[in-house]
């Protein structure tokens, strides 16, 4: 469907320049944003030769830059045999149009390097359905642009029923097409998408659910494999993973989490993408607890945590903590040592977030702290209390008896055990979940947990299914 330029030009294998224009009302750093658009690039397999820098109180509406810099950049672009020019900043159609006119190369934006990316890291159904919504969503609006050929069709039949028939422009037989495919393609998204939001409730349901979080090439994987079994693609490069997987972390004393590796963030992020891999990232707005992975040793470090932060509220993951991990701490004396001999960075960043903790995926720096918290936040508030369960309800007892100190033990005559234990409400609540019975303190379970914690809202709902809770049984996995 796609004609000229953009059709003989394969992105991954030409020379390019970086295009970064800074607008009066544009907070962001000019430098900064160019560094993450030359990994990007790279990262697309293009090898950038240059880059044109240019600051505006507005964009030029035909070409986005000056008419000056348009004549520097072609200049550039004979001179390093350039044959692809990358903007910093998204370009409307016609801007496009114009350039590639002007310029005699291909012209693209960010969004499209990211969409280029995600296309060929895409591995899973899932993925690469969203990937393909997100292209056409992004292409649908720039057909114009990209024909060369909006002749008439003439002669013949009509096209089919609805359509205008001969004469019709090619182009509004090419929409047509797009929104078809794009209706196919969602209907097949929404199918697997149901089927994974049910298996993300339960789990979160039967477990307790971590969710590992951060800007892309952050270490997510890295830490993921060193907490758990592993099994997560790793490497030192942007958009490693671009799935979800999800493992069991053992987190000391019998207990365990279920722990899920996502995709990374990037400063603006095409929200085309943004809503297509909302449902991949639903592992984080669904968890108990999200864990932000920060690459500390990145000069910045600041702008990719308030990337992070944004992210999981446009998405809606705000009711739950939020736990930043300082990551690759163990290399900030080889990154960056300042004048007077003193690296501040995690000082300052702990004056910034003081419940932050600085870790090491590659050395397990601070792992053993970390799984310590998460423990903390599985159990919840810890309170001293008698339970009362019948025998013959071997799990449970099990589970307590592994799991949680118990003070006391006393069996009663009518086949009862009553245990004086200290626990916390979380693996109340989610024994009674998974179908255990008891009663706390004397009084039925919903009336106990209330007397324990007056000022939570708890849930009681009983499970019909047997005890798979995230406490129950999780140890003979």
């Amino acid at each position: 469907m796609e004609t000229g330029r953009h059709a003989e030009i394969d992105i991954r294998a030409e020379p390019a320049i970086l295009v970064g224009v800074r607008l009066r009302d544009d907070d962001g750093g000019l430098d900064e944003s160019l560094i993450e658009l030359k990994a990007l690039a790279e990262t697309a397999g293009v090898r950038v030769v240059g880059t044109l820098e240019q600051r505006r109180v507005a964009p030029r509406g035909k070409t986005y830059i000056g008419k000056g810099k348009v004549e520097e950049l072609a200049a550039m672009c004979k001179e390093l045999g350039a044959k692809v020019v990358i903007f910093d900043n998204e370009l409307a159609p016609s801007q496009i149009q114009e350039l590639e006119k002007e310029l005699a190369v291909k012209v693209i934006d960010r969004s499209e390097v990211i969409l280029d990316i995600f296309a060929n890291r895409a591995t899973t159904k899932q993925a690469q359905l969203q990937v393909e919504i997100a292209q056409l969503e992004y292409t649908a609006p720039r057909l114009r642009a990209m024909w060369s050929h909006l002749g008439q069709v003439t002669g013949g039949a009509p096209v089919g029923v609805g359509t205008r028939g001969p004469g019709e422009q090619q182009l509004e037989i090419d929409r047509r097409i797009v929104k078809a495919k794009l209706d196919k393609l969602r209907r097949e998204l929404g199918e697997i998408e149901a089927r994974r939001t049910r298996e993300v409730r339960q789990r979160r349901e039967e477990h307790f659910t971590a969710a590992l979080v951060g800007y892309t090439n952050a270490g997510k994987s890295s830490l993921f494999n060193r907490l758990t079994r592993g099994g997560a693609y790793a490497a030192d490069k942007l958009f490693a993973t671009l799935g979800t997987r999800v493992e069991q972390w053992n987190l000391g004393g019998g207990n365990a989490a279920m722990l899920s590796d996502t995709v990374g963030f990037v400063q603006r992020l095409p929200h085309h993408l943004v809503a297509s891999f909302r449902a991949t990232l639903e592992d984080a707005i669904a968890s108990h607890v999200i864990l932000i992975v920060l690459d500390v040793a990145d000069r910045s470090a600041l702008m990719q945590y308030e990337t992070v932060e944004n992210v999981l509220d446009e998405i809606g993951a705000t009711d739950q903590p939020r736990l930043l991990l300082l990551n690759k701490a163990d290399r900030l004396p080889e990154t960056w040592v300042p004048v007077d001999g003193v690296d501040r960075r995690l000082e300052l960043w702990m004056e910034r977030v003081p419940d932050a903790m600085p870790i090491s995926a590659l050395t397990g720096q601070g792992l053993e702290e970390l799984s310590a918290k998460v423990l903390s936040l599985m159990k919840g508030d810890v309170r001293e209390c008698t339970l009362s369960i019948a025998l013959s309800d071997g799990r449970t007892v099990d589970f307590l008896e592994k799991r949680v100190p118990v003070l006391d033990r006393n069996w009663t005559a009518d086949g009862r055990v009553e245990l004086r234990v200290e626990v916390g409400r979380r693996q109340l609540e989610q024994l009674l979940s998974g179908g255990a019975r008891m009663l706390i303190d004397g009084l039925p379970a919903h009336e106990g947990l209330r007397a324990l914690w007056p000022d939570r809202v708890v849930s009681t709902r009983q499970r019909t299914r047997p005890h798979d809770s995230y406490a129950v049984g999780r140890d003979e996995e």
